[in-house]
């Protein structure tokens, strides 16, 4: 009898399991390469002409050349923004994106049980788009600047008060924090929007506010309101002319608001770095990079790691806070 040969027999069955995994590659791979293909959705939170509108907005067009596709804007205000996060959350059509704020990323579930999406366990970060600091206004008539100012305020206890544009917002949170890092005591007293927070202190309703700086420093050049100090770490570039609240003698504060883009946890990876990539690019480019600082803002451009760390920082000092002062929606 002649031997028997495993060669060919061996042979064949390589190359089937190539073929299989071939088949199996390909087709992801190819469809990787053709993602999108049919118009990406940026949902908003906010309506037409607020600041994420307008940062999604400047987004759009450069996107959507570099990805082939249309990039559509949908603005679903309200809720502060988890109307459309959650949104953004359940969606499952591969073609579903939000241009988000801090709180939408980290603490609406900490401050709010009742909220419908977890941050943490359905969206995933993609790009963390810009920052910025607040400005703690005070009305243009307040003599005292700096730490006399702080010295003042500790001194008036619960006599004087804050304003912001709501519960829970950045700008109530950030306050309290403050007023842990510096002994002040003001009361809170909350508003529908920043421009009634400012139009109260015009009126000398209010004693004092965290104001974005694209807000508050049209009314300080203009010399009705007056700029005490920026919640960064130091001078920001967006107002050099602005003293660090560090400089007034408030220690270990550091508060910045941010824009950034996540997607549904459900969006492959490929995909997300896909964006992330992209992102990063656009919003590096000097054009862009210029217009997002005249909207009041730095540029981050940071991929999905850089946006997961700031979550996760943001969330254990805002969540301190939700806890500490039992705040509620």
């Amino acid at each position: 009898m002649t031997p028997t040969s495993t060669a060919p027999t061996r042979r064949h069955a390589l190359a089937t399991a190539a073929a299989l995994v071939a088949a199996t590659v390909l087709p992801n791979a190819q469809a990787q390469a053709t993602w999108p293909n049919r118009p990406l959705k940026i949902v908003v939170g906010f309506p037409g002409g607020s600041s994420p509108d307008l940062t999604a907005r400047l987004l759009a067009e450069p996107l959507s050349r570099a990805l082939g596709q249309p990039v559509v804007i949908e603005n679903r205000p309200g809720a502060g923004g988890n109307i459309a996060a959650a949104q953004v959350a359940r969606a499952d059509d591969d073609h579903t994106i939000g241009l988000m704020i801090n709180g939408n990323m980290t603490i609406a579930k900490i401050l709010n049980p009742d909220t419908t999406y977890d941050p943490i366990k359905d969206l995933t970060p993609v790009s963390l788009i810009a920052v910025a600091p607040l400005v703690l206004s005070v009305p243009a008539s307040v003599a005292e600047s700096g730490a006399a100012y702080i010295d003042a305020a500790r001194a008036a206890g619960d006599k004087w008060n804050y304003g912001t544009p709501g519960v829970g917002t950045v700008a109530h949170l950030g306050m309290e924090l403050l007023k842990s890092r510096s002994g002040i005591a003001p009361v809170h007293v909350p508003y529908p929007g920043n421009p009634q927070v400012i139009a109260a202190m015009l009126g000398g309703q209010v004693h004092m506010s965290l104001l974005p700086p694209g807000l508050a420093m049209p009314q300080v050049r203009g010399g009705k309101l007056k700029a005490i100090g920026v919640t960064s770490a130091g001078r920001s570039s967006l107002v050099p002319e602005v003293p660090s609240l560090s400089e007034a003698g408030v220690r270990d504060f550091q508060l910045e608001i941010w824009n950034a883009v996540a997607a549904p946890n459900s969006l492959p990876k490929a995909h997300v770095n896909k964006l992330a990539s992209l992102l990063t690019e656009i919003v590096r480019r000097d054009d862009i990079r210029q217009k997002i600082f005249s909207q009041g803002w730095q540029v981050a451009g940071t991929g999905p790691e850089g946006l997961a760390r700031r979550i996760k920082s943001d969330t254990a000092a805002m969540g301190e806070v939700i806890r500490r002062n039992n705040i509620r929606p």
